[in-house]
């Protein structure tokens, strides 16, 4: 019986097999840790559904964690008994569920939102206005190549997006000429690091054992390069990542403060107004899913819910005349 050194390494190797992604991989170690500590490092060959049942009910009801966060420590130990462990669970009928609470996004309007893109510059503004004009996720964002803006399809591809899908989403025409400042200050540093032998971008795994020339090849540098070298997480080589989400986020918390925004508007907040401002200038709901990526046309339609003035566009009888 591997030990517990063995356990998580043998986990990690079956996660890098099926090609997770590092923060996935990350999240499900730390959840398997959890489980361990929590039944005093027992092995789980020795526990079963009981023990994980009895696991997840403390997170839900002595740590209060929410419903996502409980649904991912299960997948995390779904994964250990079936792909690690070869062990198939029964259902799981005991767990005390986490309450998945009903909240409206926060969406500001689009002069609340032009406010907000007043108060930041340089990369941060253009970041920031492709949260908003493109309806990306933070990470989405972040994530972006050279290769993937279609400039004169007014569009860009969002890769290996939530769900493992890749989709094309709009690329708005006000950020074009900005956007092309910016690729041209990009090439000549890039062109620089270039002569100066320097590591190129960071690729995702199978690519950097396949393809390892594409990291110093234009294309495949990212859209917002961090300033500095970092270590590879898979091989320990240096190499260049995108900016850390962090610098971006506080970025844009400061200029929400700056605007005077009084809701708790962050990154994800442009891609909710993204949204509900497309529904309301009268786009189908369908067309925006596919902007969005939802897998489901239901997860897009929260955004009705905030569409026109009041609550679902609904006039107060206060406003009504006489």
């Amino acid at each position: 019986m591997p030990g517990e050194r063995g356990l998580y390494a043998v986990s990690r190797e079956k996660m890098r097999t099926r090609h997770f992604a590092y923060r996935t991989e990350q999240a499900y170690l730390y959840w398997i840790r959890r489980y361990v500590n929590f039944h005093h490092r027992k092995h789980p060959r020795e526990m079963g559904s009981s023990d994980v049942e009895a696991f997840l009910t403390h997170l839900a009801v002595d740590e209060h964690v929410s419903a996502s966060t409980q649904n991912q420590s299960l997948q995390a130990l779904l994964f250990l008994y079936r792909q690690v462990l070869e062990i198939d669970l029964p259902w799981l009928e005991n767990v005390t569920r986490a309450r998945r609470p009903k909240r409206l996004p926060v969406v500001l309007t689009p002069a609340e939102v032009r406010s907000v893109l007043a108060e930041l510059d340089g990369p941060a503004w253009l970041f920031a206005n492709l949260l908003y004009g493109s309806g990306l996720r933070l990470m989405e964002a972040l994530r972006l190549r050279v290769k993937d803006l279609l400039i004169d399809r007014a569009a860009l591809i969002v890769r290996d997006a939530k769900g493992g899908k890749d989709r094309v989403t709009v690329l708005p025409a006000s950020v074009v000429d900005p956007l092309r400042v910016h690729l041209a200050k990009l090439h000549i540093r890039f062109e620089q690091q270039r002569r100066a032998g320097e590591p190129g971008a960071s690729l995702p795994e199978a690519l950097e054992r396949k393809f390892p020339a594409f990291a110093t090849q234009w294309g495949w540098q990212y859209i917002f390069p961090s300033a500095s070298l970092c270590r590879d997480v898979y091989t320990g080589n240096p190499t260049r990542h995108h900016i850390h989400e962090r610098a971006m986020q506080r970025a844009v918390q400061a200029a929400v403060r700056k605007a005077g925004i009084a809701q708790p508007a962050g990154c994800h907040t442009f891609r909710h107004c993204f949204a509900t401002h497309l529904l309301e200038a009268g786009y189908d709901i369908r067309t925006v899913q596919e902007l969005l990526g939802h897998a489901d046309v239901r997860t897009t339609m929260i955004y009705t819910h905030v569409l026109g003035k009041g609550a679902m566009g609904v006039k107060s009888p206060l406003d009504r005349q006489p």
